[in-house]
């Protein structure tokens, strides 16, 4: 199992920006489809985006709607670290965020396609 710890989390103003970063286990990293995810209160986890291999060295990123255009995701496969850019950020993105790893490579907007999850970080939006 791939083990994910994440950072970066915190308290920021709306119009802000914030970086969260997760690394990842394992001599495949390069190979793994990357996932966003996050949960706040009283809700289920949702989608916020995914990145996975589509050849050779070339990533596709896709994200939920409410997030697309102020969120990006990238990948460093040499330290093994994925990242979720937050900018323009809202109340409403306050949540847990968390990274999720699928060995399959797939990637979706499936939580239940993803194999391992970290622990998660706090992000907290003040209006």
């Amino acid at each position: 199992q791939v083990q994910l710890v994440e950072s970066g989390g915190g308290l920021v103003q709306a119009g802000g920006s914030l970086r969260l970063s997760c690394a990842a286990s394992g001599r495949t990293f390069s190979s793994y489809a990357m996932g966003w995810f996050r949960q706040a209160p009283g809700k289920e986890r949702e989608f916020v985006g995914f990145i996975r291999r589509i050849g050779g060295s070339i990533y596709y990123a896709d994200y939920a709607d409410s997030v697309k255009g102020r969120f990006t995701i990238s990948r460093d496969n040499a330290k093994n670290t994925v990242y979720l850019q937050m900018n323009s950020l809202k109340p409403e993105d306050t949540a847990v965020y968390y990274c999720a790893a699928d060995v399959s490579g797939r990637g979706t907007n499936r939580v239940n396609a993803y194999d391992s999850w970290g622990q998660g970080t706090q992000v907290t939006v003040s209006s």
